[in-house]
């Protein structure tokens, strides 16, 4: 269901926005009134997005961020931009890898809210989602970077929430099961198995669900719920 004219007024800027869960929350909020400008490296992936303001940049660059958040004055900020890592055990996890991981799916997530809540503050009013995962949450073998790379994305939003408990900004996590996105492409299959057989309702979620968590977390609804995780899991988390 598409709430009409939720966001008029409202300007979000949506990390790896040109494609996957990024994308789909991208597409609802303009489809409820909002603007949006989506930040995404790809730029052959940033050329087919035909309906949003774009800029192309690399979020872990830090004073890119700052530089660009200042310029882009938003009052949502949903940070979506990951990568999973290669599927290994943690003893021959390569460090590269490790780090790359937790440079994007951490420390990326650190400089966006960072430079984002400060200026949401001044406003008075601001939403902040952080795409998290049960893997965060849970731990999943063979993905260590990602795990702890996204449970660490759960403990910043804990601690940023309760940070801005008064000042009309909120910041909120998603921790979703599997959403089969282009982000498989960088899984074993075996991996992927496995995490389907972990989700009680027996499927992955679709984009469509995970963006209308994030519709609602951004939403002048959502107006007493911050630095919490919401699982949308089939089932799989409990707790």
């Amino acid at each position: 269901m598409i709430f009409e004219n939720r966001f008029q007024g409202r300007h979000a800027v949506v990390t790896g926005g040109a494609a996957g869960l990024g994308q789909g929350i991208a597409d609802r909020i303009a489809a409820e009134g909002g603007s949006v400008e989506v930040w995404d490296i790809n730029a052959d992936a940033l050329a087919a997005t035909k309906t949003h303001a774009t800029r192309q940049i690399d979020v872990t660059d830090h004073a890119a961020v700052a530089r660009a958040m200042a310029d882009a004055n938003p009052d949502i900020l949903v940070c979506s931009a990951g990568i999973t890592g290669p599927n290994t055990t943690t003893w021959d996890y390569p460090v590269d890898d490790w780090l790359a991981v937790h440079n994007l799916n951490l420390n990326a997530v650190f400089y966006c809210c960072r430079a984002a809540a400060p200026i949401m503050q001044t406003k008075g009013w601001g939403r902040i989602v952080n795409i998290a995962s049960i893997a965060g949450k849970e731990g999943n073998p063979n993905a260590p970077a990602y795990s702890a790379s996204k449970a660490a994305v759960i403990g910043l939003t804990k601690s940023l929430g309760k940070e801005l408990a008064t000042s009309g900004v909120t910041c909120n996590a998603i921790a979703p099961a599997a959403v089969r996105t282009a982000i498989f492409d960088q899984m074993t299959q075996e991996h992927i198995d496995f995490m389907q057989s972990k989700i009680p309702m027996g499927r992955f979620g679709t984009v469509a669900e995970i963006a209308a968590m994030a519709c609602w977390l951004a939403s002048d609804e959502a107006s007493f719920s911050t630095g919490f995780c919401f699982d949308q899991s089939g089932g799989r988390a409990t707790a």
